[in-house]
């Protein structure tokens, strides 16, 4: 059995000695942590100094504001899966103190235990060392004989919710069910993300891994809070409502407890007034409301909101699947350098959604059809598909001489990190896009790939746009050129991305594609510009692009403003665009994501006309 690497993850507010405390403790694990990660909420008193100088050498989140401890466990997750290669992620709050065998203790219950565990949590105690109320797992209601006997046999007891305060959780549990809901803020994250992460999967208690929960109080679930009562009434009100956490049984189950409880709450309460207009308020806003997005809650909180839009785009793959990144870091690249020749690779992705007469046309048009022809063609098949498209990839390298390579995905991994796997095989320093619907004209590459190999680090063109018959042509869209393309970048993507040609290592420079849904080429070409790419477009349309059904709806909603609200504020953070250039944006072009499909196609086609675009028989 392979060696997993853990990381553990604090998330850490105005609790600067607890902190230090805590980390101490990892410090001390008799199995040592691989890595640490502190997200600090904008804590206002020593909290980070104390994390960054910590003898664990943490990896530190520094995030703009407060997002609680749903913003801060989400960060922590992405940051450790996404970032760091976690294949277990051990949570914890600022003031949890891990006994010196906590870890290894979880570590033998899930080796012990026949089968996969999706998540192990430790005995929550106090500071006298009685069990801590606030932290008890549930008992799996309805676990079987034999269930318990497995669990029994490692150490461990079967469960169905666990709280923050250590939880282990795989990672691919995480890649499967993504991370904790980040708009509840405090209370009942856990027990919502727990549940959700074992409804169907096997969760441990391990009785044999303590940890110290360093709580002013010994409170149960049922003390007075006062204001926060609201997100208490909240985010059950979601869960029982909005989550796929719970069965039908378990909601009604659950939620006779949650009342009972609340009634204790509200009799014992010293303040019922406050109490009473807290949990009104939570229970009005969350039957008329419902959980923001994850990047829209953390906008403005730093780079982390990144992290955590690439892992939620692939939390629904049935299984983690290792990306090789062409670049593990930015780096710098020989812009405006010549090349020794003009050897280049045409790199095309499919997925099932493609249609496979389209993949077939586009296929021949990047090869057989070009004046210059491709050295290579790398396809990676993005997932699985349909018997259709499986065909037509069996039959490419009939269809031409050029080498073709297809590079087969497990999974469905997204866009981005389909074309950081193809990058990884393409052999050839120029590379040019292709997508599987879309047409190169035959002059393509022999206009674009001498440009690139003089000493261009990308070049892109025009398009013409058509729908069904690729000799009835629509809308040109014409590029800016020259320096207007740094000038354009900071409004607006300056590259029609199936049409460009770059240099591998320009892209690999820059840290290569990271997922952001249909603005990963957007994020791409503005690094490379601000890295000083030498860059330029051709004016005359060198791709016919389909512009098929749903194009314009796959423009808008709630999911892409979310990406279009993490773009603008990783190029602000990175210094692309300025302060009022990213508030212009973001009411520009959010706008533009939420106003419906018809008035967006009639925007979309008048914008395009007063940049340049063109329908052929306007001239």
């Amino acid at each position: 059995m392979s060696v997993p690497v853990v990381v553990a993850v604090v998330v850490s507010y105005n609790r600067a000695e607890l902190l230090g405390a805590a980390l101490d403790a990892l410090g001390d694990q008799s199995r040592p942590v691989d890595r640490v990660v502190v997200v600090d909420n904008a804590s206002t008193d020593d909290a980070l100094a104390v994390a960054r100088q910590h003898p664990t050498a943490p990896h530190v989140v520094a995030l703009a504001r407060n997002t609680g401890g749903a913003g801060g466990f989400a960060v922590g997750i992405a940051t450790a899966v996404a970032e760091l290669g976690a294949d277990l992620v051990w949570v914890m709050d600022d003031d949890t103190i891990p006994t010196p065998t906590a870890l290894s203790a979880l570590l033998a219950a899930r080796d012990a235990y026949d089968g996969e565990v999706a998540a192990l949590c430790s005995r929550v105690v106090w500071t006298d060392g009685s069990d801590h109320p606030m932290n008890t797992p549930r008992r799996r209601p309805g676990a079987s004989t034999a269930e318990v006997e497995r669990a029994q046999e490692a150490g461990a007891i079967p469960v169905r919710s666990m709280s923050f305060v250590s939880m282990m959780i795989d990672a691919a549990a995480v890649q499967r069910s993504g991370l904790p809901v980040t708009d509840y803020f405090i209370w009942n994250d856990d027990f919502e993300y727990a549940t959700r992460l074992l409804r169907h999967r096997v969760g441990l208690s391990v009785p044999g891994s303590v940890v110290e929960h360093r709580t002013k109080k010994l409170g149960a679930t049922d003390a007075d809070p006062g204001p926060r009562f609201y997100y208490e009434v909240r985010n059950k009100i979601w869960m029982f409502s909005r989550s796929d956490a719970l069965s039908f049984r378990e909601r009604v189950l659950y939620g006779g407890s949650t009342v009972r409880r609340w009634l204790r709450t509200f009799v014992r309460s010293s303040d019922r007034r406050t109490l009473a207009g807290a949990g009104w308020r939570g229970f009005w806003h969350g039957i008329t409301r419902g959980p923001r997005p994850d990047t829209e809650v953390l906008s403005g909180v730093g780079h982390a909101a990144l992290t955590v839009a690439r892992l939620e785009a692939g939390a629904s793959l049935p299984a983690p699947v290792h990306v090789n990144r062409t670049a593990a870091s930015t780096g710098s690249f020989g812009t405006g350098e010549p090349l020794d020749g003009q050897r280049f690779s045409v790199l095309l992705p499919v997925y099932r959604g493609d249609d496979a007469a389209h993949l077939e046309r586009g296929f021949r048009s990047a090869t057989v059809d070009q004046t210059l022809r491709p050295d290579e063609v790398v396809v990676v098949r993005d997932g699985p598909v349909g018997a259709e498209i499986a065909a037509v990839l069996e039959r490419l390298p009939e269809l031409t001489d050029v080498p073709v390579t297809v590079v087969p995905l497990p999974h469905n991994l997204g866009l981005a990190r389909a074309l950081e796997e193809g990058l990884a095989v393409c052999r050839h320093e120029i590379v040019a896009r292709a997508d599987a619907d879309d047409i190169s004209l035959p002059e393509r590459f022999a206009v674009q790939v001498p440009l690139v190999a003089k000493g261009y680090d990308i070049v892109g063109s025009a398009i013409w746009e058509f729908e069904d018959d690729e000799d009835e042509r629509g809308m040109v869209r014409v590029p800016p050129t020259g320096e207007g393309i740094a000038a354009a970048a900071r409004f607006r993507d300056p590259f029609n991305h199936p049409s460009v040609v770059y240099r591998k290592s320009a892209v690999a420079a820059v840290g290569g594609y990271q997922h952001l849904d249909l603005m990963e080429d957007y994020l791409l070409f503005a690094r490379m510009l601000a890295a000083g790419a030498h860059a330029q477009n051709i004016t005359d349309p060198l791709v016919l692009y389909r512009v098929g059904a749903g194009a314009y709806a796959r423009r808008g909603g709630r999911r892409l403003l979310a990406s279009e609200l993490a773009l603008q504020r990783t190029l602000h953070e990175e210094g692309f665009v300025s302060t009022p250039q990213m508030v212009r944006n973001v009411v520009v072009r959010a706008g533009y994501r939420l106003v419906p499909e018809r008035v967006r196609q009639a925007g979309y086609r008048r914008y395009t006309r007063s940049r340049g675009g063109y329908v052929p028989d306007d001239l």
